[in-house]
């Protein structure tokens, strides 16, 4: 056997080789594993309110609508910084844009712009006649949500009732499918919120159109804390 001839048969035996051990080391196909998912909620009352006010101007001169933005959210600062509170109202301002307008031929024919000022915090009263008393900006939207504080009271209830309903689900199907009982392999749990309460949101921009250096009246609703467990178990 020539020198060529014995490297040949030398690369076919580590080849099959290679190949029987890759065999060996194939992971076999899963059995009686089931993926399910459960979860548990808690309804509770929102406590964060954020109303956003936005005021927007159009002229032919660029620095002439950013003047009037500037001048408008200068005196809503103004005002919303007398009341402010860290955690009752905070202040913040939100969008500020200014671009061309443009006519019918495509051409520039002007300039709009506008701004946005946020009232967000727990005081509701607070953020509320705030709003009423700003008269250089206007209600955009009003929305109400849960504070880190309120979320944290029953985020823990939620995840207790999560993972017992994910617990008696797997028991469940494990003995429906004539099995003593199941072990965990994998699990994940995430949170979620729904809102309930969209009908307060247009009712405080339309009392705020209407009526002028009054508080925005606003009321919350409830929200639900949603843990969801989902994952997958080994049926024995």
């Amino acid at each position: 056997m020539n020198l060529a001839t014995k490297i040949i048969a030398t690369c076919v035996l580590v080849t099959a080789a290679s190949v029987s051990f890759a065999q060996k080391n194939v992971n076999p196909p899963l059995q009686n594993v089931v993926q399910l998912s459960a979860n548990g909620s808690v309804e509770v009352q929102q406590d964060l309110l954020s109303i956003v006010m936005s005021t927007s101007f159009n002229g032919p001169d660029a620095d002439a609508v950013q003047s009037q933005l500037k001048t408008a959210m200068d005196a809503a600062l103004a005002e919303a910084k007398k009341a402010a509170k860290p955690g009752q109202l905070d202040v913040r301002t939100g969008n500020f844009s200014l671009s061309p307008r443009y006519g019918r031929d495509g051409k520039p024919s002007g300039w709009q712009g506008s701004a946005e000022l946020i009232l967000e915090g727990r005081d509701f009263t607070r953020i509320s006649s705030t709003a009423g008393k700003i008269q250089t900006l206007t209600v955009a939207n009003v929305s109400f949500g849960l504070s880190r504080e309120q979320r944290a009271k029953v985020e823990g209830d939620a995840q207790v009732i999560a993972i017992e309903s994910f617990k008696t689900r797997a028991t469940e199907i494990a003995r429906s499918f004539g099995f003593a009982g199941y072990t965990l392999r994998e699990v994940n749990v995430s949170a979620n919120e729904q809102d309930f309460s969209p009908r307060p949101r247009m009712m405080a921009m339309e009392a705020r159109a209407a009526t002028a250096d009054a508080p925005v009246p606003v009321e919350a609703g409830k929200a639900s804390v949603v843990i969801i467990v989902s994952g997958t178990v080994q049926l024995k």
